[in-house]
Formats: structure tokens, C-alpha cells, sequence
């Protein structure tokens, strides 16, 4: 069955939810497998109501808010080989195989929670048309595991006297792990969004690396993350160790500026833009190539940046000037504006220039 997506008006986020319908939904257990707790699956879908649906909806696809898109992989990167991406795709041929597809997901889960630390929870399948991916309307494939139980007070009254009771449930503010599968781009691999809220040590690794198999996609909110990430490095950790951190920090101002003016990426403007200084070009430029392998190199290595990724990794970028533990500078402008000196004692200062106090 070929990808069905249908454009529609423009929408100013990447993911977009508003309009999608939860069409199927089902639920498996799915234990430890090292700590000898089983897998139970379920035949059957569950039954929902109009306001039930809306609470799995804001459940599942409240916590998608980063734009970051990735694809299927394998570990000799056949995607194909990839089971979740068979399993995906028996689903979006054929919706009545949804069930038993989402048993062979539920097991394979299963045979990966191997981990001692892994903890066990509840695996929701979801079948969702009317998601908006970068404007386009398409159908998806969610994967949710629950796996934190938080307790609460249900109070009912009686005839004479109110009850309290102690139950324990979902938290519909916190979902522990999820991933989305678009029905778009098929021959790359799907295009896949992912969630991971438990994210430390080895035992997470495995939603992403073990289960998902996923790598990031080739595209403007990658490559303008890994640039943003390598300039940062650059000037923190490998730039001349001779210069000042006022002058740090007014090169990391001129990158955040240029990415956030700016568009396309161009290599030479950039360049020429923040660094200003034919030696310190030379050095990003050698280790822009030792660390960026997978930029585009078509253009002289210009693409358009992603705003997106400038909001969110622009953030990294400090700007803070911090002298002993007694004052904390920030400097947002003018450079120049800003002197260093020393004293002949050895006592260093730096004489701010300003015209109005706020």
C-alpha cells in the first residue's frame, strides 16, 4: 500500500496533534523477562469513549514536543531487517492485522527486557490518522510503555459518612517512553519521533538502541543541531587557550546571532561573519571536518538552517561571565563595550562601558 499523506494548510510546528483521532488502541503487559515476570498479552482492543479518548490523547501525544525526526535502522543498517519497521508495516497495509501485530511488538519488547533494572509497566498500541508531520496529514503507529505508577485518593460518600481509598494508576502527565511511527517515507525507513523520559544508564538505552533501532534523519533540524553543537564545543574546549572568556563568549553571541539571522548556512559567511580571523577559520574549518562526517557537502556545505533547532540548542549557548564567587557578568552586545585588565598587585578587572542603568 503506498503512503498516504495529504497536505494541508501551513502550521508553524513540526508535529502537530490537534486534529488526530486515536482509530485502534490496545494494551499488553510486559514484565521482566531476567526477573522471571511474564508477558501477558491482550486479543482484544480496548473500548473507549469520547472522553476517555480525549485523556489517551493528551496522554500519548502531549510529550511530542521535540521536532527531532529519526528513521529505522539495523545493525548492518538494512532497515528492512528491522522488526518494528516489518511489524509497521504489515499495520499500515492492512489495519485488521493491528492486533495481532501489536502481540508480535508486545513480545518482542518483551525478549529485549532483559536488563535487571528494566522495569516492567504496561505497552499501549496505537493506530492515529490526522497527524501533521512538517504540514502533512499522514496516519501513525504509537508505542507507549507505562511504566511508573503514582498513587492517589478516591473519596466517595456513603450513606451517614465519606470513604477514602488508596488506588494505584496511570499518570496521564507522565509518560515514561514513546515513539511514533509515520506512515511517510517508507523506503528511507519511516520517519519516527521518540520519547524517553528515563533516559540514565545503561538499562534506557535500550528503548532507543535495543528496541526502536533508530538513527537520526539526514535533514535541516539535524544538520543545524550538529553544527550548533560542534561550534559550541569548538569554542569552549578547542579554541586558542590564550583567549579571554569575554572573547568566548563574544564569539558563542556572534554564532547564536548568525544562526538565528540567518536562514541558509553558508560555510565561508559563517566563517567570515563570527570568527573574523583567518587563523582561528582554519582551525574550526579542520575540526568541523574531523566531526561533522555527515554534513551535506553539496553547495560548499550549505543547507537551510532549522528554526526549531536554533530555539531549542541556542539555549546551550551562555553568556554568563563569571568572576571568582562574586559576580556574574552577562554579556548579551557590543564586544567592545568591555575592557580586561590587571593590576600591578595581580589583581584582574574588567571596565564596563554603559550609558543607562535599568
Amino acid at each position: 500500500m503506498e503512503e498516504e499523506t495529504t497536505s494541508i494548510k501551513t502550521i508553524d510546528q513540526p508535529l502537530y496533534f490537534e486534529m488526530a483521532e486515536i482509530e485502534q488502541v490496545i494494551a499488553h503487559r510486559v514484565g521482566n523477562k531476567n526477573n522471571e515476570q511474564d508477558l501477558i498479552p491482550s486479543q482484544n482492543l480496548l473500548k473507549t469513549d469520547e472522553r476517555l479518548r480525549g485523556m489517551l490523547h493528551r496522554y500519548f501525544l502531549k510529550p511530542f514536543v521535540q521536532p527531532e525526526l529519526f528513521h529505522f535502522t539495523f545493525s548492518n543498517e538494512d532497515f528492512t531487517l528491522n522488526p518494528l519497521y516489518k511489524f509497521a508495516s504489515e499495520i499500515f497495509e492492512d489495519s485488521g492485522r493491528f492486533a495481532i501485530n501489536s502481540v508480535h511488538i508486545a513480545r518482542y519488547l518483551y525478549d529485549l527486557t532483559t536488563h535487571p533494572q528494566i522495569k516492567s509497566g504496561d505497552l499501549f498500541v496505537v493506530r492515529f490518522t490526522n497527524v501533521a508531520v512538517n504540514g502533512v496529514s499522514t496516519e501513525a503507529i504509537g508505542l507507549f510503555k507505562s511504566e511508573s505508577k503514582q498513587d492517589f485518593l478516591k473519596l466517595e460518600a456513603g450513606e451517614d459518612a465519606f470513604e477514602l481509598y488508596h488506588e494505584s494508576g496511570i499518570n496521564i502527565e507522565k509518560l515514561d517512553k514513546g515513539a511514533l511511527i509515520f506512515n511517510m517515507e517508507r523506503n528511507e525507513g519511516f520517519r519516527v519521533a521518540m520519547v524517553d523520559r528515563v533516559n540514565r544508564g545503561q538499562e534506557a538505552q535500550y528503548w532507543k538502541d535495543d528496541f526502536l533501532q533508530i538513527a537520526p534523519c539526514r535533514d535541516s533540524f539535524h544538520h543545524t543541531k550538529e553544527l550548533m553543537q560542534c561550534t559550541r564545543e569548538f569554542l569552549i574546549n578547542e579554541a586558542s587557550p590564550e583567549m579571554s572568556k569575554a572573547n568566548q563568549i563574544d564569539l558563542l553571541n556572534r554564532s547564536v546571532g548568525y544562526f538565528k539571522e540567518h536562514e541558509q548556512f553558508s560555510r565561508e559567511e559563517f566563517e567570515e561573519e563570527v570568527f573574523q580571523n583567518p587563523q582561528l577559520s582554519g582551525a574550526f574549518r579542520q575540526y568541523a571536518g574531523e566531526n561533522l562526517n555527515d554534513m551535506p557537502a553539496e553547495n560548499g556545505g550549505s543547507f537551510e538552517l532549522s528554526p526549531h533547532a536554533v530555539k531549542k540548542y541556542s539555549k546551550d549557548y551562555k553568556s554568563v561571565l563569571k568572576l571568582d564567587k562574586n559576580f556574574h557578568v552577562y554579556i548579551h552586545g557590543d564586544r567592545g563595550q568591555i575592557e580586561q585588565g590587571q593590576e600591578a598587585d595581580g589583581r584582574k578587572y574588567y571596565k564596563i562601558y554603559y550609558r543607562e542603568e535599568h
